[in-house]
């Protein structure tokens, strides 16, 4: 079987002049050699397509692959992840994870939570502010501190100690300091207090299987305790992961079943949870196209945790889609 690979490196798009911030959900050569090599074990013939543009060039020229092993994140826009999954759709190619609907409203976390709400997920309070727009009075009727951040970013893009403000005036100026880099809308929800969380899901031949739920913890050199560009890409001395187990990891897995079915999620992702103040439970944000480093994306760390080989992992990926597929010749 040919397997297509599509992807972005980060460090050719340093070189276009994009920062390290716009590019931090961006991939490296490891993780594409490691994704390659687990294909290829299983005795795939796999072939590097890279980013949207090339992707668009190699179909123009006739090129076609049995499956496309998707990880593009894109650099520009809402419907950035969504660009890849779409052009493949309109070329009738089959692909891993999500749809281009899941892609875009998973990304907009206001729409997410919209979505979650919905399904009867509780998720924190929120209100979301666009430039001109009176900060002070969207604020008045919540309780602080409050936490502010980009609308329709991913990696910690935009998240520091700072995003905790604990008054209008500090809202104000978190908010104005994001609008700087990211011109787009802010979400700013409460702020809950309690423990973090982050539950993997993959599909099987059963349904959606939890491949594990580990709690965030923070250590005294961590930037605060929130789950920031920093303290993510320093994660090996800031953070530290533990698997839950027992009624907190069960609560964990229903919601988290609940949000993928909501969202119509495919083949695997990853959702974020933090408790309130009384210990309960409730939805971040969802990312169905997670990052799959070996070492450093929480997919992979999860897995490892529970003794799932990368190899294995990125295999139980492609074999969902595979399944499809093979539903859809039917």
């Amino acid at each position: 079987m040919i397997v297509g690979l599509t992807f972005d490196i980060r460090e050719e798009y340093l070189k276009q002049g994009y920062s390290q911030e716009e590019t931090a959900e961006l991939d490296s050569p490891v993780t594409i050699g490691s994704i390659q090599n687990a294909i290829k074990s299983a005795g795939h013939e796999v072939i590097q397509i890279g980013s949207v543009k090339n992707l668009i060039k190699a179909i123009s020229k006739g090129y076609r692959w049995d499956i496309v092993f998707n990880i593009s994140e894109g650099i520009r826009g809402q419907g950035r992840e969504a660009l890849v999954p779409a052009l493949l759709d309109h070329y009738g190619i089959p692909y891993t994870f999500s749809c281009p609907l899941t892609m875009v409203t998973t990304l907009d976390k206001p729409t997410a939570k919209i979505i979650a709400r919905n399904e009867g997920v509780p998720t924190p309070e929120y209100f979301v502010v666009s430039k001109g727009e009176n900060i002070k009075k969207k604020a008045e009727k919540m309780k602080f501190p409050l936490f502010v951040k980009p609308a329709a970013e991913g990696s910690g893009k935009g998240i520091s100690e700072n995003s905790i403000v604990h008054s209008v005036v500090d809202l104000e100026k978190e908010c104005s300091s994001l609008w700087r880099v990211f011109d787009q809308p802010l979400l700013v929800e409460t702020f809950l207090h309690g423990r973090e969380y982050t539950t993997a899901l993959i599909e099987n031949d059963d349904g959606i299987e939890i491949i594990g739920t580990a709690e965030v913890i923070y250590n005294e050199n961590a930037e605060g305790e929130v789950y920031s560009l920093s303290n993510k890409e320093k994660y090996e001395t800031r953070i530290r992961y533990e698997i839950v187990n027992g009624r907190k990891s069960e609560e964990c897995a229903e919601l988290s079943k609940a949000i993928w079915r909501a969202f119509s999620c495919r083949d695997c992702a990853r959702v974020d949870f933090r408790e309130d103040e009384n210990g309960k439970v409730e939805f971040l944000e969802i990312n169905p196209l997670p990052g799959l480093n070996p070492l450093r994306s929480d997919l992979p760390i999860i897995a490892s945790l529970v003794d799932l080989g990368y190899n294995e992992l990125i295999l139980k990926i492609l074999q969902s889609a595979l399944k499809r597929l093979k539903k859809d010749k039917v």
